[in-house]
């Protein structure tokens, strides 16, 4: 949780004051004050540990993070439990913030992680 305050902290300050507690890519938006979740004006529920995954790929966005670093950042270095907690929660992730709508956000690159990229970035689709 350290790391991505810092990360927040780090990226709002490209950020205009107004909009200084809302990240978003694409049609997705979260306001880190109320912790409202919203694409394409549709409300969507997170559990808290949801909430912190889809921030830390937000924060991130544009690059590919590891299974390990979401381990580390999001459950902590004392998590013992199983090792596929990142799948499961990134499907329901994707269940609740890309199914419905017309484009993916999260994406997987095998053997590596996950990544959000934003929509203009088409070179690496095409890969």
């Amino acid at each position: 949780m350290a790391r991505i305050r810092s990360c927040l902290r780090h990226h709002s300050n490209k950020i205009t004051n107004d909009e200084e507690s809302i990240i978003s890519v694409g049609d997705l938006s979260i306001d880190m004050d109320t912790r409202e979740v919203t694409r394409s004006n549709t409300s969507i529920m997170l559990t808290p540990k949801e909430f912190d995954l889809l921030v830390y790929l937000i924060v991130n966005k544009n690059k590919v993070v590891t299974r390990e670093n979401i381990l580390v950042n999001i459950w902590g270095y004392e998590y013992e439990g199983e090792t596929n907690v990142i799948d499961v929660y990134i499907r329901h992730l994707r269940k609740k913030v890309d199914e419905g709508f017309s484009s993916q956000l999260i994406t997987t690159v095998r053997g590596i992680g996950y990544s959000i990229k934003e929509k203009s970035d088409e070179n690496y689709n095409k890969n």
